[in-house]
């Protein structure tokens, strides 16, 4: 009896991808001339070499099997601070049955875990099956709240100049980027939050940048924060570990959460800001009101 398995994710640019355990690592020598390797600064005062983390993209959820042999029991565990659809489908299959009845989307609550369980129809004969999966953050499709007036991400006393705008000719021809805005900022920047909501998922530890699309285009840092409607904004291309804020924390409008930066597929430091939602198992963005410090509306933004 053969069964296999076989997991695609879709490629989403910029937002499917998570991170893997990675952080600074120190190296220095002390009084005896002894050379260190810590992921812990020094506490004596020394000079310290500091190598940037590696980090590689994640995705929002992990497969296993956890059944017994010839009973296959596939667990989906969310790792984000917020909700995730899967759409399972079972792309061949001989004399097989599954729980729910595939194909199925399934929406993982934030943290949380889904099984879809397979077996043979009939035990008395050869069966087998290959599983195809997308996973999509966000719960399918939401009713927004169109109305919102979005803060301009940035101090009050900040310049607002706009690199790229809705329908941007250079990146922002993709759905989920279509109603994308860069705003062009120095590295280091103060990023503030737009909209209240909690952080779904976060990246900090990218440190290059480049026009290649499928090398770069999942090793953008960025926070994606969660609404209270459902959509979700994307604070994308930040600094090495540009991030003052942690998964599953509440953020209010206007609160300073990173560092703008020149990660992932980037030409020259800015922040990418967009609204998404998942719209039928694809992440779409969405148009957007955003207004100034002073309640103003910032019409090259807005449509």
């Amino acid at each position: 009896m053969r069964k296999s398995s076989n997991l695609a994710f879709s490629v989403i640019l910029m937002l499917l991808c998570g991170l893997a355990l990675a952080q600074n690592l120190y190296l220095w020598e002390d009084e005896n001339g002894i050379q260190h390797l810590s992921d812990q600064r020094p506490a004596e005062d020394v000079d310290v070499t500091i190598q940037h983390a590696i980090a590689e993209p994640e995705s929002p959820v992990r497969m296993d099997n956890i059944g017994r042999q010839g009973q296959p029991v596939w667990r989906f565990a969310n790792r984000l601070d917020g909700p995730v659809t899967i759409e399972v489908v079972a792309a061949e299959s001989f004399n097989m049955i599954s729980e729910p009845e595939l194909p199925a989307r399934i929406e993982i609550p934030a943290r949380g875990v889904r099984m879809v369980t397979l077996a043979p129809d009939d035990w008395q004969l050869r069966w087998e099956y290959q599983l195809e999966t997308v996973v999509v953050p966000g719960r399918l499709n939401p009713e927004l709240n169109y109305e919102y007036p979005y803060l301009v991400p940035l101090a009050a006393d900040q310049a607002v100049r706009i690199g790229q705008g809705f329908y941007g000719t250079f990146s922002h021809q993709t759905v989920d980027s279509r109603y994308a805005i860069d705003l062009a900022l120095p590295v280091g920047t103060a990023v503030h939050a737009a909209r209240a909501g909690v952080v779904m998922d976060l990246a900090r530890y990218f440190h290059q940048s480049g026009d290649d699309l499928n090398r770069f285009g999942p090793r953008a840092n960025y926070i994606r924060i969660l609404h209270d409607d459902g959509s979700m904004a994307i604070y994308a291309h930040l600094d090495y570990d540009g991030i003052l804020v942690r998964p599953g924390q509440q953020v209010a409008r206007g609160q300073k959460i990173g560092l703008s930066g020149n990660t992932g597929f980037s030409t020259g430091p800015h922040l990418h800001f967009a609204v998404q939602i998942n719209q039928d198992m694809q992440l779409q963005s969405v148009p957007f009101q955003m207004y100034s410090h002073n309640a103003e509306l910032i019409p090259e933004i807005s449509i």
